[in-house]
């Protein structure tokens, strides 16, 4: 059974009275382990996709099919339980909470999910010792680099054990030297933990580090092959 299965899909906002197709019919299915980059130029409908794979907007037609539930029409609270049970989300803007050491921030969804002090003092930081923080534990946001403060944002991703990665432009305001170390970050939590990964991205050397591209232009997907990590 496939991890994600998304059977003809379309997204319509209104803009100014008109309809607009945000996503237009689409279908694919997403397996356990891939690594999958998604592309295409702004209003292609990527970012829309992304929205709806991480239970923050909803289609208006077709089925999202989640690890055999259908998602479309789950309430709120619903999608905010798969968003904290089945989905990790990494930002180009990391949102990491300023006041908050690296640790702190990295507990944050274990808050949400009522789990004791002690038990989420001792995932977090297990969860940063892999990103290679562990002595960084009480540092704040701004006492890190931007290489640093994104692993920190990939810790809190894996803090629940989430069987998908959602990353939007994870590399956008970091250097090339750094963007290559968290890239492979990824790659590692792919291939040795079989984590899902799902990244938008403009750039083409970052879909490279991906099994397999999928392309958006206008809502609908034009190709959908083989990235350039697929041996």
């Amino acid at each position: 059974m496939p991890l994600i299965e998304i059977k003809e899909v379309s997204k319509v906002y209104s803009l100014g009275g008109a309809p607009l197709n945000a996503l237009d019919k689409i279908s694919l299915e997403i397996g356990r382990g891939e690594f999958v980059a998604i592309m295409g130029p702004s209003g292609s409908g990527k970012s829309t996709f992304m929205n709806m794979l991480g239970c923050l907007d909803r289609p208006t037609s077709g089925k999202y099919i989640l690890e055999g539930v259908d998602v479309s029409g789950l309430d709120r609270d619903e999608l905010a339980l798969i968003r904290n049970q089945k989905l990790g989300f990494v930002f180009q803007g990391f949102n990491l909470l300023s006041r908050t050491s690296a640790l702190e921030n990295v507990e944050l969804p274990l808050v949400y999910s009522g789990v004791p002090a002690g038990q989420r003092h001792e995932r977090a930081r297990q969860s940063l010792k892999t990103v290679g923080l562990e002595n960084r534990l009480h540092h704040h946001p701004n006492q890190l680099s931007g290489g640093q403060q994104q692993r920190v944002a990939i810790a809190r991703a894996l803090i629940n054990d989430a069987p998908i990665i959602l990353a939007d432009e994870p590399t956008g305001n970091l250097d090339s030297k750094t963007s290559r170390e968290i890239m492979d970050l990824f790659v590692r939590l792919n291939t040795q933990r079989e984590i899902t990964i799902i990244l938008v991205t403009h750039e083409s050397d970052i879909a490279a580090y991906s099994k397999r591209v999928i392309r958006f232009l206008d809502g609908q997907i034009v190709n959908d092959g083989p990235g350039g990590n697929n041996a």
